[in-house]
């Protein structure tokens, strides 16, 4: 599963399923969902994991085709950076599981 967050008003902006972790089946999908739902016009910092589909050469090539998109990781082995994501999943697995 692939999701969006907007850390501002801590929002899903786009979910997407997939088979794979490939790029093109996971983040270039639900990236070109959320530039539908929220237009890009401001300066925008775009964070993950270090996950196969964010640090591929594919998806880096593409969000830095928009010059207000900046790419940002997590440092390895640091689950923090990326906790309202995990905080999502956790409350995904508690609301699916009940």
């Amino acid at each position: 599963m692939t999701t969006i967050v907007d850390l501002f008003d801590r929002r899903l902006v786009v979910w997407s399923l997939s088979t794979s972790l490939h790029t093109k089946q996971t983040i270039i999908p639900a990236w070109k969902m959320a530039v539908i739902k929220r237009n890009i016009n401001l300066d925008l910092i775009f964070h993950s994991d270090r996950g196969i589909q964010y640090a591929s050469k594919t998806f880096r090539t593409f969000i830095k085709s928009n010059p207000l998109v900046t790419q940002s990781m997590s440092r390895k082995g640091n689950c923090w950076d990326n906790s309202v994501a995990e905080s999502f999943f956790k409350t995904l697995k508690v609301e699916t599981y009940l």
